[in-house]
């Protein structure tokens, strides 16, 4: 056996002990093991698959991108599938659909990673205050929770985009707003089931506050929950992007952006099906992938929901 053989045997056996000498060997071998049940899982692996391709595509847009995606030109509109030099055609502009798409990829993206960063934080700190602390507190925050979840969710984005104005930031912003209830709802059900653990009372002995309580050790434990939930969720966030860039509220042209794409092609969906048949297809694979993807990671991060 070679060296690196015997090294990369020696770092298995490190990561599938049944007795982890430290914190950090502990966090490496339950990260390992859940990517070994992750692994197993062929659709989850082809959902992950295609977003880190989207996310490749995305990164190196200017290298593999045939054509500007704002260059028109009209005496070339409206190009079939697979003609000369454009492999998805060209729009009611002349500008090569390929190429719009793959530049979309980045617009799309940037809306879901500034989602998802907005929408869960705020749930997890709201629901986990309401339920550390119960209440007056809780029941103002439910309610307030409770409010937002009456309305569905792209009619109170439509408002929020109506009230702030157009525009890819108030779209961001708008479907943050519409999508923290469901993970505050998921967090204080986690806390409830926390707060009154003997460790929590073991570290209120000890002195620790309640921000120190909530913060480092009923956080950690709802993260799981939140990971499989955002995941999951993708999907409608790129879906409510998309049908507000539809509408005109979200990227405002020439900014290629899938639904506003859709909405130009719909003008000629029977005789040129293709220009808006194609985003609408783009948008369909990555919200599969999501759903592919969350349901993988549900399997693995929560397992007593994934087996119900």
């Amino acid at each position: 056996m070679s060296q690196s053989e015997a090294q990369k045997q020696t770092l298995r056996e490190w990561l599938l002990t049944d007795t982890p000498q430290s914190r950090h060997q502990a966090r490496m071998v339950a990260l390992y093991q859940g990517w070994l049940s992750f692994s197993t899982n062929t659709m989850a692996m082809f959902g992950l698959g295609i977003l880190i391709c989207l996310g490749l595509v995305a990164l190196f847009a200017p290298l593999i991108s045939p054509h500007d995606p704002f260059a028109q030109e009209l005496g070339n509109r409206l190009q079939p599938l697979w003609s000369e030099g454009h492999v998805f055609g060209t729009d009611s502009l002349g500008r090569d659909i390929l190429s719009r798409l793959i530049y979309g990829s980045r617009i799309t993206l940037y809306i879901v990673a500034l989602v998802a960063l907005i929408a869960p934080v705020a749930g997890l700190l709201v629901g986990t205050v309401a339920g550390y602390s119960g209440g007056w507190l809780d029941v103002i925050l439910m309610r307030i929770t409770d409010i937002f979840l009456a309305f569905p969710r792209l009619v109170l984005a439509l408002a929020f985009v109506a009230a702030l104005g157009a525009g890819i930031e108030n779209a961001v912003l708008a479907i943050s707003l519409t999508a923290w209830p469901p993970y505050a709802r998921i967090a204080r059900a986690e806390t409830l089931t926390i707060r009154n653990s003997d460790y929590i009372s073991a570290v209120k002995l000890q002195g620790a506050g309640a921000t120190r309580i909530v913060t480092k050790h009923i956080w950690p434990l709802c993260i799981s929950s939140l990971i499989v939930r955002v995941t999951l969720d993708m999907a409608g966030i790129i879906l409510a992007a998309a049908g507000l860039g539809f509408l005109g509220l979200g990227a405002q042209p020439p900014s290629p952006e899938w639904g506003a794409m859709i909405s130009e092609g719909r003008r000629f969906i029977l005789d040129h099906w293709w220009v808006a048949t194609i985003p609408g297809l783009a948008i369909f694979t990555v919200s599969l992938a999501f759903n592919l993807l969350g349901d993988g990671l549900r399997d693995v991060l929560d397992p007593k929901d994934g087996g119900s």
